[in-house]
């Protein structure tokens, strides 16, 4: 197969090398990748200035926009033909649910689907050092030809799994819905401006039985398919009466 990765963490991630490790040993895999860390950048497109490429290696080109820049600049660019397959991460920490919207991870996946390519995003679900990328990595290596089968045009994969060395095995799973405790500590400064800094909180997460968030609490690999389309919500006529807006 011919594979696309990319992430949001950078091009020099440890979790972006562990995918290059296991799947080059059978596959064509190239690389575009932000050349710095860009999570949390949601669905960016640069499109007001010009993006730095640097080919670091055969295949290898580190990328100055985002991680939707450069599944973008990758297929419209780089390669002379679309890939079997983008896959975005190992990302370092979860996308679980909620998290999805932020995610620069999900995002790279979620651009490859609206080529009609399949997109996979994978997220390590841990933040705590050491962290063990491979038997995550061995996963999408030894299962890629099966997880592309669930893809389609507007739906994307998204992978998640604690930092085990092991997996009880996989689930299909449903989106949980996650609550943020984040908080901005806002700042005087002697220049006379006034700056804010983010400060990450605790997350809760809600969701069924078969939320993403539990089955990789219980040691599995979760497998959620994503629709990456918007959709609209139908506003029934008793509503619409009841507003009378004015025109």
């Amino acid at each position: 197969m011919k594979i696309l990765l990319t992430n949001d963490d950078g091009i020099h991630a440890e979790g972006l090398l562990a995918l290059v490790k296991y799947l080059e040993k059978k596959h064509e895999v190239w690389v575009v990748a932000p050349d710095r860390n860009r999570s949390g950048v949601s669905h960016g497109i640069t499109m007001a200035e010009p993006l730095k490429l640097c080919q670091l290696a055969e295949n290898r080109f580190s990328c100055s926009g985002v991680p939707a820049d450069c599944t973008f600049t990758a297929i419209n660019g780089i390669l002379n033909e679309y890939p079997d397959v983008v896959i975005s991460g190992i990302n370092k920490g979860p996308n679980l649910g909620t998290d999805i919207i932020f995610s620069g991870t999900a995002a790279a996946a979620r651009q490859a689907s609206f080529y009609g390519i399949p997109g996979i995003a994978v997220s390590l679900a841990s933040f705590e050092e050491p962290l063990d990328y491979s038997a995550l990595a061995d996963f999408v290596s030894k299962n890629i030809e099966k997880l592309v089968t669930l893809c389609e045009k507007d739906i994307f994969l998204n992978i998640n799994a604690d930092s085990l060395s092991s997996y009880k095995g996989y689930k299909f799973t449903s989106l949980s819905k996650r609550c943020y405790k984040d908080k901005v500590s806002v700042y005087n400064a002697p220049d006379g401006k006034l700056y804010s800094f983010f400060v990450g909180g605790g997350v809760e997460s809600f969701g069924d039985e078969d939320s993403d968030e539990k089955a990789v609490s219980e040691g599995y690999v979760s497998i959620s398919r994503v629709l990456s389309q918007p959709v609209s919500i139908k506003t029934d006529l008793q509503m619409q009466e009841s507003l009378c807006l004015t025109i």
